[in-house]
């Protein structure tokens, strides 16, 4: 049975309705998954995911892997039992935080606490680094991340690929395309090993801004039996344009029967761009980065938004409610006053605030998306 059904394709673009089939329940695309890296949306609770009707969530391999570790995970029999969470969870599989964290980790020469050497070495069998906590070696190969996911207990697993910046010359991208193609093959080949069952696996699509490359890369992935596929590669350099261009010829060379990521995106407005093009699947740090810096995104009327710095003075006087709207009673409740208050005395509660305002946002915007869809006005 195929995991992802199509309900309805627009007619305007290529945007599509569907139902992603998983262990803890379905969900309807297109959707977007707050970022729960270490088993925690930053600054708010796993009752109040579930209070903004969050269908699905995304935890990370490389960070679950060091802390809390495989050893209390199997204890718990999962991210989800530890986590308190019943929804589904998507996790990455580590690799880009490898590549990138440790890669401005190696030019500095030293990890966050100025202690710990990082040496990090990328070879066929996979990838050798150090812990950022206590400078211990690791290797992850593709075998290993996918037992670690098992471990974690997550509904989709990502396979380890190989991730570059853009721009990237082309034998660098193309490097990366053969070595993510390799990992590929072989997690998949340990998913079966392992006899997982009710783990989904994704592949993931490289080849920066090549065309030829991601064709490669589309050409390659798409002969093995994946539950779906992912764009990598992007949003780590390159524009908006440069990235629509990427999705113009990646996505419909994609299956149309199989659910679509774009890993690490993004803005309200490159999430609808995104679903035209036939994009299902969507996450970013975005709603719980900006919240962190006192920025609130506020609907408008259409498809408008705006992004209000809670720091202005402007905002000390407006004794009017966050929003009236909201799932959230202290949003509704409380007002930009307030929180600005909040904001310039350091008060904690102030993040939690934004943050809650934020997430209910881009689930809202995905919400209406879908209506869109169904309506015909998408």
């Amino acid at each position: 049975m195929k995991n992802w059904q199509l309900k309805k394709l627009s007619k305007k673009s290529q945007a599509r309705l569907g139902v992603l089939k998983t262990a803890h329940g379905n969900i309807a695309t297109p959707f977007f998954m707050p970022i729960a890296t270490k088993g925690a949306v930053k600054a708010i609770a796993t009752q109040d995911l579930e209070k903004l009707q969050a269908q699905i969530i995304l935890s990370n391999t490389y960070h679950q892997y060091l802390r809390p570790g495989l050893k209390i995970l199997n204890k718990t029999k999962g991210l989800h039992n530890f986590m308190n969470w019943s929804g589904p969870i998507l996790t990455d599989s580590g690799g880009f935080q490898v590549f990138s964290l440790d890669a401005s980790l190696e030019r500095k020469g030293i990890s966050k606490s100025g202690k710990v050497k990082v040496d990090r070495q990328v070879t066929n069998q996979g990838v050798e680094f150090r812990s950022y906590l206590d400078g211990s070696k690791h290797l992850f190969t593709p075998e290993k991340v996918i037992k670690i996911q098992q471990t974690i207990g997550s509904d989709i697993m990502m396979v380890l690929d190989e991730c570059v910046g853009n721009p990237s010359t082309k034998a660098v991208a193309k490097a990366a395309v053969e070595r993510t193609t390799l990992w590929a093959r072989q997690a998949l080949a340990a998913k079966k090993k392992l006899k997982i069952t009710k783990q989904q696996l994704f592949a993931i699509v490289q080849g920066s801004l090549y065309q030829d490359l991601r064709l490669q890369s589309v050409q390659e992935l798409t002969v093995m039996d994946f539950d779906g596929f992912a764009i990598g590669g992007l949003a780590v350099g390159e524009n908006n344009i440069e990235m629509y261009k990427v999705l113009d010829y990646t996505v419909p060379a994609l299956p149309s029967d199989k659910p679509r990521y774009l890993m690490g995106v993004g803005y309200p407005e490159n999430i609808i761009e995104s679903v035209k093009r036939g994009v299902d699947m969507f996450d970013c740090v975005i709603p719980t980065r900006e919240a962190r810096h006192g920025r609130f995104y506020v609907r408008k009327k259409g498809w408008k938004y705006e992004t209000v710095n809670i720091t202005n003075s402007k905002q000390a006087t407006k004794f009017s409610a966050i929003n009236e709207k909201s799932t959230i009673p202290e949003l509704r409740e409380y007002t930009w006053a307030y929180l600005h208050h909040l904001f310039k005395t350091g008060e904690p509660l102030a993040i939690r605030l934004a943050t809650l305002n934020n997430v209910e946002f881009y689930l809202n915007w995905m919400k209406d998306v879908r209506q869109a869809i169904k309506v015909g006005k998408l």
